[in-house]
């Protein structure tokens, strides 16, 4: 990877080998000791009610109906009887999130209130930001993975850049996992379930004599896949998808040498080892019917699909969906107490990560060798490594709570992209082509009395291309290199002055400076003989082939033929030049570098009428930067604005998206504490919009000028006056739309994105409902039983970023449900658990079928899941 830099690498080693030696040392001894449910005390003391749950949203300790922001706060009670282990999970319980996963699962967007980054171009970066520990990860994909032991999660609705290290536009999810402590202890869990689930994992805590703590978790998972593959032709041998096969260790060193002083060292690496992911065909209409028929010749019998049926979750792929994904990281967390006025506490998070997936991919998503991706470092991966580092000095007086703060992060990142042309590409395109130009000739002509013969299509594929048939496209297409280098610095700024008793008013301001550098090198090591011959005297080939196709071709008139030429020409120009086998790439180098410097900020007044009751209203202005799309583009006019067509694009920039966001909303405690029921209206409008969308060939990212959201949400927390029984839920509302604006060509009637002006965007349901019930109960013989049962709804969406009505994914819901036996002193329980009950087949997203006009395939949520954990606690 370019731009590496071995004095932060040689540190980070550093500090990672510190830690993990440290923790290893400690010698490991049996001790009782578990943690209480987040809203029961310990025997003795005085009931705990959730009028106390406090939060870090603002980057301090507060209660959170005392905090004028929307918040999931999920604890970890709670997020262990539902089964969340990973962002995906935390969906279930938080109303208005969306999660959502693409052609491999580190390539994982997350939504909130309809918004989020689309699309599979790792230059965009995340709407959502995720924090996990402190720590920003540079995408939603990267902080996609095993979280392990965590303490508490926080999804935080709206523009955060005052607060948090990084800008998001449209919220963030906070991560905290469990820290050190001085008590000593161990725990374990063993899961076994359906699909060959196994799962098992460990920790364990102790003292490092009177002024340190260590914590080690590990964890390996494996599953075997989830959706039945059809391999076709070869050489692909797995006849499933989507398995798993984890590995997850975690170290973390906590020293406090004074009252005043801590400092927490967390090393941690994952690898996560899975084929995925295949995509199932979902609908293919009356002109899907001809692409079907040839690659089904192609693959003798077993090419696609007959007839669409999702819910035999069957798809076809001959080449592998092999990924490798490993995240490993360092930090360090030193919080100082200094002191002076107001109390003042400095804060450093220093970290660096790296993080690299390697992607199989079967392209064409066939039994049929046409296209598709080696799972190859130095061909087929994207590679992240980035340095961050946080400080904020925060204090409180008794009319004050202020802090300040600094960020900086350096992000290397590297992709390489390749596609390798199988030994069915050529017959496939020819045969497909010659037929649709042949044929569409043909019913054009019909009235004129002018006959075409239509046989042997491939032949005048090759007539076209002036190249023999079989040479036009040969082994490894493009291969092309991304390497992109990110600084962002950043002052913020976010305090709260008490104005009375009753009035508080919160204000917030962030100044950044981003500055990106890409470098891009393209290449086709075949050369693409085809398309490179088709630039060359185009015309005139396109006219012999015709002239010896339309037997009249003599009797036409001049104007009459450089018009047939006119039509057949662009056409058949597209295919033979698609992206990948586009000659006029080879070679090319292009610099581009992008430089922002965007102010953001808030105001907020919270008016606390009762010890019952706060209202408040916010104002903010989000940012989140621009960049560039990592992919091949090519327009009509070698601009990224143009319409489809072949000429290179030099400038794949895009700018950054903004939004006013602007909340009314209540919190209110009721029933001594024990009922929480908050609730807000919000209106949020982005412009400049980064919409990545997927045209069937390629990636284009479009700068929308709008996109409203607007809405209503409410959320409830209750610890029932039932012993034992609490619930958890909410309801959003979200009416998320693109403006009407029509900037770009592919907007307009007939483009490829004619539906979105004036649309609910992708991913953007317009009602959505979560909750959850647990019920604790004690039982004869010490013992004591826990049931839950979660779900979640989505109403009617659309899961294609161009809006396709196929793509249309209907009103649905998740049920999840865990009942468990165990111990009262929490020594043991045993958990039987269930995922997505009934069974329920629905679209994660929808996409083109590539090279297959007139289809239309998917990427399916997991099915039912079930299986049973053993927990033990000493």
């Amino acid at each position: 990877m370019a731009n590496r830099q071995p004095q932060r690498k040689t540190l980070a080693a550093a500090v990672f080998a510190a830690c993990l030696t440290m923790s290893i040392a400690a010698q490991a001894q049996e001790a009782a000791t578990a943690a209480a449910p987040a809203a029961q005390a310990a025997d003795g003391d005085q009931p705990v009610t959730l009028a106390t749950m406090t939060v870090t949203a603002q980057k301090r300790e507060e209660v959170m109906q005392d905090v004028p922001i929307m918040i999931t706060a999920l604890p970890e009670q709670l997020l262990r009887d539902t089964g969340v282990t990973d962002i995906k999970d935390v969906q279930l319980l938080v109303p208005g999130l969306h999660v959502s996963s693409t052609t491999n699962e580190s390539q994982t967007t997350a939504r909130i209130r309809g918004v989020g980054t689309n699309g599979d171009n790792a230059g965009l970066e995340s709407a959502v930001g995720v924090v996990i520990d402190g720590v920003y990860r540079p995408r939603t994909g990267v902080g996609f993975g095993d979280l392990g032991e965590i303490e508490r999660i926080e999804v935080i609705k709206g523009p955060q850049g005052t607060v948090f290290g990084k800008n998001t536009s449209a919220g963030v999810i906070n991560v905290m996992t469990r820290r050190p402590s001085y008590a000593q202890g161990a725990e374990g869990e063993v899961t076994v379930g359906n699909y060959g689930e196994v799962g098992v994992s460990g920790a364990y805590n102790d003292a490092l004599g009177d002024n340190a703590a260590f914590r080690i978790y590990a964890a390996k998972r494996t599953r075997d896949g989830v959706t039945d593959v059809n391999t076709g032709k070869g050489p692909r041998t797995e006849t499933v998808d989507s398995d798993r096969n984890f590995h997850t260790v975690r170290g973390q060193l906590l020293l406090e040498p004074t009252e005043d002083l801590s400092i927490n060292f967390i090393g941690d690496f994952t690898s996560r080892e899975e084929h995925c992911c295949v995509g199932v065909t979902t609908s293919r209409n009356a002109t899907g019917a001809g692409p079907a028929a040839i690659i089904n010749a192609l693959a003798g019998g077993q090419g696609v699909i007959g007839t669409p049926d999702p819910e035999r979750r069957l798809a076809y792929s001959n080449r592998s969906t092999e990924q490798d994904v490993k995240d490993k990281g360092v930090s360090a967390q030193v919080d100082w107490n200094i002191g002076g006025p107001g109390d003042a506490t400095l804060t450093s998070i220093t970290a660096f990560r790296d993080w690299k997936t390697i992607n199989a991919l079967d392209f064409d998503f066939s039994g049929a060798d046409l296209l598709y991706r080696r799972n190859q470092y130095d061909d087929s991966s994207t590679a992240f490594e980035t340095f961050s580092q946080e400080l904020r000095l925060a204090g409180s007086t008794d009319r004050w709570d202020w802090m300040v703060g600094m960020f900086y992060a350096d992000e290397d990142l590297e992709r390489h992209d390749q596609y390798v042309i199988g030994a069915d590409y050529e017959p496939y395109l020819s045969t497909l082509v010659g037929s649709r130009v042949l044929g569409g000739l043909a019913a054009q002509l019909a009235p004129l009395g002018v006959t075409v013969d239509t046989s042997n299509p491939a032949t005048f594929f090759s007539q076209v291309s002036g190249v023999p048939f079989g040479t036009n496209f040969i082994g490894d297409a493009a291969q092309d290199l991304y390497q992109q280098n990110s600084r962002s610095a950043a002052l913020f700024t976010n305090n709260t002055f008490h104005a009375t008793e009753k009035l508080d008013l919160t204000f917030g301001l962030r100044y950044t400076h981003d500055k990106k550098n890409l470098t891009s090198i393209y290449a086709n090591p075949n050369g693409s003989a085809g398309c490179g011959m088709l630039l060359s005297n185009m015309g005139l080939r396109v006219g012999s082939a015709l002239a010896g196709r339309i037997p009249a071709w003599g009797f036409l008139s001049p104007e009459q033929q450089a018009a047939l030429v006119g039509a057949v020409a662009p056409n058949i120009a597209g295919y033979m030049c698609l992206p990948w086998a586009n000659a006029l790439h080879d070679g090319r180098v292009t610099d581009q570098q992008m430089t922002e410097k965007e102010w953001s900020g808030t105001v907020k007044a919270a008016y606390r009428w009762n010890d019952a009751v706060m209202t408040y209203v916010s104002a903010a202005r989000g940012y989140k930067g621009g960049g560039f799309n990592l992919d091949r583009v090519q327009s009509n006019t070698g601009l990224s604005s143009g319409t489809a067509g072949i000429l290179p694009v030099d400038d794949t920039s895009f700018p950054g998206e903004f939004v006013d966001s602007y909340e009314l909303g209540a919190k209110t405690t009721w029933m001594d504490g024990n009922l929480l029921l908050n609730g807000a209206l919000f209106y949020q409008e982005f412009t400049d919009f980064q919409l990545n969308s997927f045209l069937g060939t390629s990636y284009v990212v479009r700068s929308l000028p709008e996109v409203v959201s607007q809405g209503a949400e409410i959320e409830l927390l209750w610890q029932t006056g039932f012993e034992g029984l609490s619930l958890q839920g909410g309801v959003t509302y979200a009416d998320t739309r693109y403006g009407d604006q029509a900037p770009y060509p592919d907007l307009l009637p007939g483009g490829a994105l004619e539906n979105l002006p004036g649309s609910a965007i992708s991913f953007a349901p317009l009602w959505s409902a979560s909750g959850s019930a647990t019920y604790a109960w004690t039982m004869g013989g010490d013992l004591m039983g826990r049931f839950t049962i979660g779900t979640k709804y989505l109403s009617k969406h659309n899961t294609g970023s161009d809006l396709d009505p196929e793509k249309v994914q209907e009103g649905y819901a998740l049920v999840n449900a865990r009942v468990g036996i165990g111990s009262q002193d929490k020594r043991w329980i045993v958990e039987f658990w269930g995922q997505n009950l009934t069974d329920e087949t629905y679209k994660q997203v929808g996409f083109d079928a590539p090279l297959q006009p007139g289809a239309w395939n998917a990427f399916l949520g997991a099915p039912r899941t079930y299986g049973v954990t053993l927990r033990v606690q000493y």
